[in-house]
This record gives structure tokens, sequence and C-alpha cells, in this order.
């Protein structure tokens, strides 16, 4: 899928197709909104969600069961295997039904003894774990980091990372580690990931998110096509933020290159909400080939500038005003990185106005909210 921005084809497109994760993952999963509350039924009828919303088209091509989607013990081969009640027909039906929309299936598992919701973990098992999720049919494997025994992460993580290479699937491998031993510094790379997390869990509230941003301040080095810094999944409508807030942590997570993986309801999602995460504009700034993630530029307290340097030498700037009440924020193009020119054409990523300009970009932004531009010479 090649975005198209303000009606116009980036002018210099570039196809990344090495590695299964040249872009952020996009897709959605089951914990934020539905918790230990999942089962065959709601995983089909979101599957069809995904097609009939406009979501796979979009791009979110992953569709990823979180916790508690297992029995509470292992079974007599020591397998893991799924909850009978929840998932009468076993897990490759499911991923059978996902696959025929052209989607891809993910599942949960932990490297300790259990799970963080207390079903079998899969540390000293990685091996047949792995072979059970590739014979499932599993695409991605969220792999979080509860109730371990305390040997190092890098560790744990490459022997699961090693098992999923050997299971004969290509299976994304996301490392849900928490950001305790700095996953991003190299190992998450070795270990087989293609993104860790760089923080704890996220919450539906400005105040969780915001905190979850400030920590990704200064990791922009770190993260690249197949190796992506992970600040969580999205909360975006799931109802404990307003629209315009929900708008914000969209922007914000689309400029991080975060994996965007939504986790709300997609069988009753508003228009608002979808609005958001079908916006290909926002899409094609986390998607973009180049894969340079997003950084603040400056901080002024409760408004901040961030920006991003796309592929086709054009720069995304965010105006962020974390604030109660409305103020002025703007920042030079100099200031930016784009070359000297005579000037400007500048794109209004949500209100898909055009303008132009000399030297700056400014703009009004309401409280808890972002203004954000892309910005390419005339």
């Amino acid at each position: 899928m090649v975005a198209v921005v303000c009606g116009v084809a980036p002018s210099s497109v570039r196809s990344v197709s090495a590695g299964l994760a040249p872009t952020p993952p996009m897709g959605w999963n089951s914990w934020n909104r539905f918790g230990c509350d999942v089962g065959e039924r709601m995983v089909r009828e979101t599957a069809d969600a995904m097609v009939e919303s406009g979501m796979r088209d979009a791009g979110y091509t992953y569709l990823n069961l979180d916790d508690c989607w297992m029995a509470r013990e292992r079974d007599e081969q020591g397998r893991l295997a799924p909850d009978p009640a929840k998932f009468p027909h076993g897990l490759k039906p499911v991923a059978d039904y996902v696959h025929e929309r052209g989607l891809k299936f993910g599942v949960y598992a932990d490297a300790g003894a259990r799970t963080c919701a207390g079903y079998p973990g899969s540390l000293g098992h990685e091996q047949v774990d792995a072979r059970s999720f590739a014979e499932w049919g599993v695409d991605y494997l969220k792999y979080d980091n509860c109730n371990n025994d305390g040997s190092p992460a890098a560790e744990r993580y490459a022997r699961m990372g090693r098992a999923l290479r050997e299971s004969g699937r290509p299976i994304v491998f996301a490392i849900c580690e928490w950001g305790h031993e700095r996953p991003w510094e190299g190992w998450g790379r070795k270990a087989g990931g293609h993104l860790w997390r760089t923080t704890r869990d996220i919450a539906d509230s400005w105040a969780s998110w915001t905190a979850l941003l400030d920590l990704q301040v200064g990791l922009e080095g770190y993260s690249g096509p197949n190796g992506w810094n992970d600040p969580d999944m999205l909360e975006v409508g799931n109802g404990g933020m307003a629209e315009h807030e929900d708008r914000a942590h969209f922007t914000m997570w689309a400029l991080l290159n975060a994996p965007l993986i939504a986790g709300n309801d997609l069988r009753v999602m508003s228009p608002g909400t979808k609005g958001i995460l079908l916006d290909r504009d926002l899409i094609a700034v986390n998607q973009d080939w180049g894969g340079k993630q997003g950084f603040r530029l400056r901080d002024d307290g409760e408004q901040e500038v961030w920006t991003k340097p796309m592929s086709d030498g054009s720069a995304v700037v965010v105006l962020f005003n974390r604030g109660v009440s409305d103020r002025e924020i703007g920042i030079t193009v100099d200031a930016v990185g784009l070359p000297s020119a005579a000037g400007y054409r500048v794109f209004d990523l949500w209100s898909k106005e055009q303008s132009t300009t000399t030297d700056e970009v400014r703009a009004r932004v309401p409280a808890h909210s972002v203004v954000a531009y892309r910005v390419w010479l005339t």
C-alpha cells in the first residue's frame, strides 16, 4: 500500500520488503478492551469487523489474542492448550478464519513460569510452544515477562527467539519485557525481536499515555526497520479520553513509529474513533519506509514541539499542548531541519487544509491537543 498525502503520491517512494517488520506492525489486540473476556466468537466477529470497517485495507493486518486464551494447565504431552470453553474448536480453525479474511493471527505467551494472569508460562518450554504456534498458524507472538525466575531477560527471550526461528514459520516476535533491561540497546534485536516494549503497561487516560511518551525521549536512535520501540498499544476509542485526546495519542504514536495496535471494540466503533484509526495521512507518517522515529525538538513545559524526518525529504511537525488552556505554539522551519528555500508547503494532517509559509509553522493549539503538519519545500 502506497499512502497518498493530500491527494499527491509522495515524490520518493521505495518498497521495503526484507524482514518481517520493515515498517511498524499494525493490527489489533484484545487486552485493553476485553482483558480475559476472550473467545472464539469474539475473534471471528473482530476479524469480520477489521475487514468491514476498512481497518484491514488501511494496514491493520494482525489480530492478536492477549493473555487468558489458554487452559489453566498444559496437556498430557506438556503442550499449551486453548481453554476448551473459550475456544471449543481449538486455535487452528480460529487462525484459519482470520487468514481467510486476509489477516494475520497473533497470540500471547510469557517468558516466566506463569503468565501475568496465572496461565502456563513458556519458560523451559520454548521449543514445544514455538512448534505449537507454528502448527496453529500463528504469525505474531507477544511475549510477556511475569513470574520469571530472575535470570537475565536477554537469555530468556533469546531462547524463544531461537525456537521461533527453528519452528519453520515466520512469526513476528514482540518482546514485552517492559524496558527494565533496556532491550533497545541491542539485546532485543539479538534475541530475534522485531519490536520491544520500552515502558510499563498503558492505561486509558491522558496521564498514562503522556507519561509513556516522556519515556521515549532519547530512544529515537534505537528504532528502525525490523526493530521498533514499543510504548504499548493504543487506547483510542476505549472511552477514557475525549476525542481530541485520542487524536493527540494517535498522532504521537504515529510520530514515534510505534506499532499501531488498536485495542478498542472494533464491532462498535464511533465515527470519531474510526476517523482517527483510519486516517491515511497519520498512518503514512507511521509507515514511512525510511523508518526514522520522531523526537522532541523543544520542551517549553506544557507546550512542546516534536518532529519526524520523512523519506521524501519532508518533515512532520507536531505542536503539542499538554496544558488545560489554549496556547499559541510555533517553530521556525530552519529549526525543524529543512533546507533553506523561498517557501514551504504546509499540510495540516488532521484538518486537511493546505497553506504556505516562508519561515515558520504556528498555530493556536487547544488544551490536551495537537496540531500536526507535514512540511515540504515548494
